[in-house]
């Protein structure tokens, strides 16, 4: 478990905390759960999401179990700063939404002296580094990676496996779109539908130069 960081009265300086992984493995959760605590400490807490995000609701950051804290949708990475001037500490969630200035915002942030903890995807369903997580964890003082379980081995997962055909980077689902695989279980089902996508083309171009050939 993580264990804060112990504030310095000397230092003026905060720092960044990401949160990351698959989907269903407990990112928003962890998220939610060190923003309550700095609550229960009096800390002046703000926490952010993208706008995009409406799936549990509109202005709430809710985990996967229901647990839920609220929130400020921003369209964009610069809407922040102003937002969360007098802060203590600043949570901002499904930060692979974002476009790449919340790197520097979240740097900002820091220097001035703010504790930023940013949850967020470190993969798209494709298995590549998602947005600007790949920097954030690289300027953040503290990574965490938490990892879901296999729903087809059982093993940790770090990969959120596509279930529809939609190809759009950025598609918000739950399980019905979504699973968690491990990486044995994510390279046998890509590879079964590569395979599926091969015969299908291989389908479709022999239909059309048999309509060719009886034209």
């Amino acid at each position: 478990m993580f264990l804060e960081n112990t504030v310095n009265q000397k230092e003026q300086f905060g720092w960044i905390e990401v949160i990351c992984g698959s989907m269903f493995s407990g990112k928003t959760e962890e998220l939610i759960r060190r923003l309550k605590r700095a609550q229960f400490a009096k800390q002046k807490v703000e926490i952010f999401k993208p706008a995009i995000d409406v799936r549990y609701d509109d202005e709430m950051v809710v985990s996967h179990d229901a647990n839920e804290i609220r929130s400020t949708p921003v369209p964009a990475a610069a809407n922040i700063p102003i937002l969360a001037d007098g802060c203590d500490v600043v949570g901002i969630d499904e930060a692979q939404f974002f476009d790449d200035e919340i790197v520097r915002v979240c740097n900002d942030l820091a220097n001035k002296g703010i504790r930023v903890i940013v949850a967020g995807l470190d993969m798209d369903f494709k298995g590549n580094p998602f947005g600007p997580m790949p920097n954030l964890m690289a300027t953040a003082e503290y990574v965490t990676k938490v990892h879901a379980v296999c729903t087809r081995t059982g093993n940790l997962a770090q990969y959120s496996f596509r279930k529809s055909a939609n190809d759009n980077l950025v598609l918000l689902g739950e399980t019905e779109e979504y699973e968690p695989l491990s990486r044995a279980a994510y390279y046998k089902a890509t590879l079964r539908e590569k395979v599926k996508h091969i015969k299908v083309e291989g389908a479709e171009e022999l239909d059309s130069k048999t309509e060719t050939s009886n034209g």
